[in-house]
C-alpha cells in the first residue's frame, strides 16, 4: 500500500494530470475513485484539517448543482456542505493528495509537489 493517495476523478483533465505528476516522481499512489465509494462526513473532516482549509474549501463551486442547493450562501454550515457532498460526491473538488507530507488539493495539478 502506497503512503500517497490521490482522490481521483479519471475524467477530469487534472486529476489525470496531477497523477502522471506522482508517477513520474516514481510513486505508485493509492488510487481513490471517490465518485464511485463516496466520502464520509470524517474522511472528508480530516483531510480538510490535514490540509489546514475550512470544509468549504472543498466544494467545487463551478458545479452547477452547489448553486442549485444553495451552498454559496456564506451562512451555509460545514455540516450542510459535509451533507451535501457526502450524497452528492460530484460537489468535492478533485483532485486531492494526501501523502505523509501533508494533504493538497492540487489545482494548479502542481500543487502536488508541495507534498511529494
Amino acid at each position: 500500500m502506497s503512503d500517497v493517495t490521490i482522490f481521483h476523478n479519471p475524467q477530469c483533465s487534472t486529476s489525470r494530470k496531477t497523477l502522471e505528476i506522482i508517477r513520474e516522481a516514481g510513486v505508485e499512489p493509492e488510487i481513490v475513485l471517490y465518485k464511485d465509494i463516496g466520502w464520509t462526513a470524517e474522511a472528508l473532516k480530516g483531510l480538510a484539517q490535514r490540509a489546514g482549509v475550512p470544509v468549504a474549501a472543498f466544494l467545487r463551486a463551478k458545479e452547477p448543482l452547489a448553486a442549485e442547493l444553495g451552498l454559496h450562501d456564506p451562512d451555509v454550515s460545514e455540516d450542510t456542505l459535509l451533507k451535501a457532498m457526502i450524497k452528492h460526491p460530484i460537489l468535492v473538488e478533485r483532485p486531492i493528495v494526501a501523502t505523509p507530507k501533508g494533504v493538497v488539493l492540487a489545482r494548479p495539478q502542481d500543487r502536488v509537489r508541495e507534498v511529494l
